[in-house]
């Protein structure tokens, strides 16, 4: 695996790391993606203009995604990741087979586990016990 570029970890956030970064040139329908990381938090579309002076970023997180799909061709594959708002889906096309298969499962986990974690329930809190007594005085 290449080593992501400077630009790139500036923008990461404290407890955020790469775990894929693909430096292939991929046309989405909207941008042109120079290259995408995936992280343990999201996804980073990487696009460079101005004879790559410039660089924008567009970043998914995986709490947003519903769904991720691995179309596998004989030598490269797309994936298509499913917005949880609707729109038209994030497809990361024309990948190396093993890139698709890497970043497929990468992607998967880490749709699991945000999920995961924002349908776990909140730690029970235990419930404060006061005990009250009575005293009650008869007299004859």
């Amino acid at each position: 695996m290449q080593t992501s570029p400077d630009d790139l970890k500036k923008i990461l956030g404290p407890n955020e790391r790469v775990a894929l970064y693909l430096p292939q040139k991929i046309y989405h329908p909207r941008i042109n993606v120079d290259s995408v990381v995936l992280t343990n938090e999201r996804i980073i579309l990487r696009h460079t203009h101005a004879l790559g002076l410039k660089k924008d970023y567009t970043d998914f997180n995986y709490g947003d995604i519903s769904n991720v799909v691995l179309e596998k061709g004989i030598t490269r594959s797309t994936i298509k990741s499913t917005l949880r708002l609707g729109g038209e889906p994030l497809a990361l096309g024309d990948l190396p087979n093993a890139d698709a298969e890497k970043a497929y499962g990468i992607i998967r986990g880490n749709i699991a586990s945000s999920q995961g974690a924002r349908l776990s329930p909140s730690p029970a809190v235990a419930p404060r016990v006061t005990s009250t007594t009575t005293t009650t005085t008869t007299t004859s």
